[in-house]
C-alpha cells in the first residue's frame, strides 16, 4: 500500500494521466531512433539529402510550425480554462486547437499533393523515404490527437471536468504537446539543417 502512495506522490507533479507519459516516452523514443537513423543517411548522402530537401516548401513548414505552436497556447488556455471552473470557455479553445489541427493536416495534405505530383515516391531516394515516413507518422499522430481532443470536448460539454476534476483534459493537453514538440524538432530537421 506504501508503494501505492510513493507512486502517487512520485506522479502528482505530471500533468494528467500516468500512462500517457508511458506512452509519450515509448513514442518520443521511437521518433529519436528515426530521427539518429535520418541523421546518420544524410551523413552519408549529403549532397543528394541537400539538393532534394531544397524541393521542399520551407514557407509551408514555417506555417505549420507556428499553426502547432498556436495550438499548444490554445491547449494551454484550455486547461488554465478548466482548472478555474469554466468547462464552457475550456471546450472553446480545445475546438480552436481541433480547427488548427485541420489547418496542419491541410497543409500537409497540400505538401503531400506536391510531391506526388512531381512523381516523388518513397522509392525515389533515400531523403523523401524520411521526409514522407516521418512527416506520414506524425501527421497519424496529429489526427490521432486530434480525436482525443474531440472526445474531451464531448466530455465537457456532458460536465464530466470541472475545476475539481480535469485529468483527461490534462491528459489529452499532454498528447498535444508531445505532437508540437516532434514537429518543433521534425521540422528543422528535414525543412532547415543542411
Amino acid at each position: 500500500m506504501n508503494t501505492n502512495k510513493a507512486l502517487v506522490n512520485e506522479t502528482e507533479d505530471l500533468p494528467g494521466d500516468f500512462a500517457i507519459w508511458i506512452f509519450i516516452l515509448a513514442e518520443m523514443l521511437v521518433f529519436g531512433v528515426m530521427f539518429i537513423v535520418y541523421a546518420f543517411a544524410r551523413s552519408n548522402q549529403i549532397e543528394i539529402f541537400n539538393a532534394s530537401q531544397l524541393t521542399l516548401s520551407r514557407a509551408m513548414g514555417t506555417l505549420n510550425t507556428i499553426i502547432l505552436i498556436t495550438s499548444s497556447y490554445f491547449v494551454v488556455r484550455a486547461v488554465s480554462s478548466i482548472k478555474s471552473g469554466d468547462s464552457r470557455r475550456s471546450g472553446h479553445w480545445l475546438l480552436g486547437t481541433i480547427f488548427l489541427g485541420g489547418m496542419f493536416v491541410a497543409v500537409k495534405l497540400w505538401e503531400f499533393n506536391q510531391k506526388f505530383s512531381a512523381g516523388i515516391t518513397l522509392e525515389t531516394n533515400d531523403f523523401y523515404m524520411f521526409y514522407l515516413t516521418l512527416t506520414f507518422f506524425h501527421l497519424m499522430h496529429v489526427l490521432m490527437g486530434m480525436i482525443i481532443l474531440a472526445c474531451i470536448v464531448y466530455k465537457l460539454k456532458n460536465g464530466d471536468y470541472s475545476a475539481q476534476e480535469h485529468f483527461g483534459v490534462e491528459t489529452g493537453a499532454s498528447f498535444w504537446h508531445m505532437v508540437d514538440l516532434l514537429w518543433i524538432v521534425l521540422f528543422p530537421l528535414i525543412y532547415i539543417i543542411r
